[in-house]
């Protein structure tokens, strides 16, 4: 499934909402993406990190087909290779998007990122027209 797909980080926001106060909460955001061989054996099959950028070229190179899941708000699609069937499910700017209107939606302080150094653009774009970024202490 998506890295962090959106209706199940709105169920934890719900809850975390519960239990501290907003001004303590942040989203985490993730900047990556997961290569998974199939079939998934749970303590068995072991995903590959990819970067978004990563994920796409992966997608042009074997000719796949981007999909998006509505529920999950996250792009992702399958692919074959040595004769292994393989999904990758990563983020673009809708299933960033989907994340910041979470925290403009619950009033949460702001956002962190996971995995900073995979460089994406895209992100970018869309972060600095939804928000003033700055640097915790600044």
């Amino acid at each position: 499934m998506a890295v962090a797909p959106i209706n199940m980080v709105r169920k934890v926001v719900d809850y975390a909402i519960t239990e501290i106060p907003l001004y303590k909460i942040s989203l985490g955001i993730p900047n990556y993406g997961y290569d998974w061989p199939l079939p998934y054996e749970r303590g068995v099959t072991r995903a590959e990190t990819v970067s978004n950028l990563e994920a796409v070229q992966i997608a042009i190179e074997n000719g796949a087909e981007i999909q998006f899941d509505e529920e999950a708000m996250s792009p992702f699609f399958r692919y074959w290779k040595y004769g292994v069937e393989h999904e990758v499910w990563f983020e673009d700017v809708r299933s960033y998007k989907a994340k910041f209107d979470l925290i403009k939606e619950y009033g949460l302080t702001g956002a962190g990122y996971w995995q900073i150094m995979q460089f994406f653009r895209a992100n970018w774009l869309v972060l600095s027209q939804m928000f003033v970024a700055r640097k915790v202490g600044d």
